[in-house]
């Protein structure tokens, strides 16, 4: 303060007494964003190339629309072999998840259906046509033999044998495939037994008709084919049958252009006999070698017992059919193959129902339709062979009924048929014996009747989807 101060404006008072308004403080940055040179260059830094990215988006767009979150377009990116490198300079980003978020923001969400699985209940159609044959080969026998004795006279006591061993197979066949479930040696140890006491059974009652006499013979022979053959269908061996068979077919074709004479006649048919009971021990032996399966509960009798009142019932009434139009009968025994086969289709498109219907009432409605159908089909496939024999709506009702009581066998439901199936074939076999009325149309009443409370059985019991989950 000795010295003179100076007050000209520019001097040190800007420093000392200035009037500085107030600066909010800067934050400090760090040191590595601070400007250290003023020589530095810096280019302008590029942006991504939409173009390229959009034209990466649409190549893509099927497999990033289901994606859920981007790093799964990420993960994408980086199985299509696209480098660091390669991402910044074809597309501009900075680095894979960059990319990866730009198109998962593009390209919009979808979420296709996963694919239908395998139907497991495809048919095999040759093998249902060729069941279809077998079913009706065995009746060229008769053919082949019918100049050696007395059709008329014997028919009787072939029908009787015919019918029990029908009603006997049914039963059998159940029971053995319920015994497959435990061994493959206690399947054939059961059809082995059943065979022979079905044999045994139908022949000694064809014998009271027959009081004994020479065609007691020949029904113990349509016995035995019809138990051999019953054997070889259950375990699958068609076509052992078939070959079995060939000596029968063959006899019976020559019979068109030549006569064979009566010992060619009944050599081809005793040959096809043995040919099919020997393939029918064979099949059985080889099961029966097979190892044994652990000791468990064996199924009971009884739930056999409406499979055999529903065979007792068809066998009645596809009989009854066959006196009024043989060649109808005929071609409803070929039918069998396609029936078979629209059973394996029925279970098929009531699975497919099953996946897309949301409520059971729904399911109702497409099992219904689905019903319609396969029977629509069924009775389409006749439609030509009733018209041709003759035999009108009878063959086709009766058609119905057969089909839609084995429907209700296949799962598991087989009261409902027997109950309703041999009322109906009582019935028609009283008006037949005894000329009662409606006479020919006492048949297509009853099978009517019975197709009806069968078909609102089988909408009952499936029409309920847990019967086919």
């Amino acid at each position: 303060m000795s010295g003179p101060m100076p007050l000209e404006p520019g001097g040190s008072e800007q420093d000392t007494l200035a009037l500085r308004l107030a600066r909010p403080p800067q934050p400090r940055r760090p040191r590595w964003t601070r400007d250290e040179t003023t020589l530095a260059i810096r280019l302008p830094r590029p942006g991504p190339d939409e173009e390229a990215v959009n034209a990466l988006a649409a190549e893509l767009a099927d497999r990033i629309g289901p994606a859920v979150h981007p790093w799964e377009v990420a993960a994408l990116l980086e199985a299509e072999g696209l480098s660091a490198s390669l991402i910044k300079e074809r597309y501009g980003h900075p680095n894979l998840f960059s990319l990866a978020s730009a198109l998962y923001e593009r390209v919009p969400r979808t979420f296709p259906e996963p694919p239908a699985p395998a139907d497991p209940w495809r048919p095999d159609t040759l093998r249902c046509l060729l069941r279809g044959l077998l079913f009706a080969l065995p009746a060229l026998a008769y053919v082949l033999t019918a100049p050696l004795w007395r059709l008329d006279l014997y028919a009787p006591v072939l029908i009787v044998a015919g019918v029990v061993s029908w009603a006997w197979g049914q039963a059998l066949g159940h029971r053995a495939y319920l015994r497959m479930v435990t061994g493959r040696r206690e399947a054939a140890r059961t059809l082995l037994t059943g065979s022979l006491m079905g044999a045994a059974l139908s022949t000694a009652l064809a014998a009271v008709p027959a009081r004994g006499g020479p065609v007691t013979a020949v029904a113990a022979a349509q016995a035995l084919y019809l138990a051999a053959a019953g054997v070889l269908l259950v375990l699958g061996r068609e076509r052992l049958l078939l070959a079995a068979l060939s000596p029968l077919v063959g006899g019976a074709a020559a019979t068109l252009w030549w006569e064979p004479g009566a010992a060619a006649r009944a050599g081809l048919t005793l040959l096809a006999l043995l040919a099919t009971l020997s393939v029918t021990v064979r099949v059985l032996w080889s099961g029966l070698r097979a190892p044994a399966a652990a000791d468990g509960p064996r199924p009971p009798l009884r739930a056999s017992v409406p499979y055999g009142l529903f065979g007792l019932a068809a066998a009645l009434l596809v009989m009854l059919e066959g006196l009024r139009h043989p060649y109808a009968v005929i071609a409803l025994t070929l039918s069998m193959g396609p029936a078979e086969w629209l059973l394996y289709r029925y279970r098929g498109w009531s699975v497919a129902a099953l996946r897309v219907s949301a409520t059971p009432r729904e399911f109702l409605l497409r099992s219904t339709a689905v019903l319609g159908r396969c029977l629509s089909v069924y009775l389409l496939l006749l439609l030509p062979p009733a018209l041709l024999t003759g035999s009108g709506p009878s063959v086709l009702v009766l058609a119905a009924t057969l089909w839609t009581a084995l429907l209700l066998q296949a799962f598991g439901s087989a009261w409902p048929p027997a109950v309703l199936c041999l009322p109906a074939a009582v019935a028609v076999g009283a008006v037949t014996w005894l000329h009662l009325p409606p006479g020919a149309l006492a048949l297509p009443v009853a099978c009517g009747v019975a197709a009806a409370g069968l078909a609102v059985c089988t909408l009952g019991v499936l029409g309920r989807p847990a019967q086919h989950a």
